[in-house]
């Protein structure tokens, strides 16, 4: 390989990060979805409640989908930058033989 370097467990932990963050998101969509409004007694607040628990399971899900775009965006540069780096180290072995 070449000099080029790059730290491969940055990677790895971003992409643990995002995977993570889409799990923890949707167990807290579930959780919202599953409250019992009704504790909140007064039926405009009780709907209220649900209307906000709507909104936030809808901003999770969207979370989620972007943070999965995020994995997938991590694995890319990490392919493009290994393949960069093969490049490099033949174009380093074509000019060594080449003196």
């Amino acid at each position: 390989m070449s000099d080029l370097r790059l730290d491969d467990t940055i990677f790895e932990d971003l992409k643990k990060t995002f995977s993570t963050i889409s799990d923890r998101m949707e167990d807290a969509r579930r959780s919202l979805k599953g409250t019992d409004a009704s504790a909140v007694g007064e039926s405009k607040l009780i709907e209220d409640v649900q209307d906000f628990a709507d909104d936030w399971g809808y901003g999770i899900k969207q979370l989620g989908k972007h943070t999965h775009g995020a994995v997938k965006m991590i694995n890319k540069i990490g392919q493009t930058f290994d393949e960069l780096d093969r490049e490099l180290a033949e174009a380093l072995k074509v000019k060594k033989k080449g003196k």
